[in-house]
């Protein structure tokens, strides 16, 4: 019997285990998800992950937070967080400041214009994520979450 992952990549042969299947299933979920996203961002002149970082900087409040501490909060992440916020900071969305105590540490905060942006796609990304998963019962989300968190269980640090 043919899965439907293998009428969707056009595969004739069998996985070689379930395991390959379900691990493929999850990969093609989140392929088909991250370029919705994309796709949705890049309307609004961002991607995912920089609207990722302005969440967790309207989150950090006036301290703002250092580099390193992006790594920790980040849903993906990113090699190279130094030029996502050179980006970001660009488009007037973040600043960035060195530490007068301590020159190598750089804070990061959200601007104004960063903030305006948000407050303006909040709305419209709540809306989308509904829509996206509007043919799904709150049982079935709540058994997906607690499968996907036993699923990466095995790989947390």
């Amino acid at each position: 019997m043919t899965s439907r992952l293998q009428e969707e990549i056009k595969q004739t042969r069998s996985f070689a285990t379930i395991e390959e299947e379900a691990l493929l299933n999850i990969r093609r979920t989140s392929d088909r998800l991250q370029h919705h996203g994309q796709q949705f961002f890049k309307q609004h002149g961002i991607t995912p992950t920089q609207y990722n970082v302005l969440r967790i900087l309207r989150g950090a409040g006036d301290k703002g937070l250092r580099c390193s501490e992006f790594g920790e909060r980040l849903v993906s992440s990113d090699p190279d967080i130094t030029r996502l916020l050179g980006r970001l900071q660009k488009q007037n969305l973040i600043r960035r400041k060195r530490d007068p105590k301590d020159k190598r540490v750089i804070y990061t905060k959200i601007t104004d214009q960063g903030l305006q942006l948000l407050k303006e796609t909040d709305p419209l990304v709540n809306e989308s994520t509904k829509q996206l998963f509007k043919h799904m019962s709150r049982e079935k989300l709540a058994t997906l979450i607690s499968l996907l968190e036993e699923a990466r269980q095995p790989l947390s640090n």
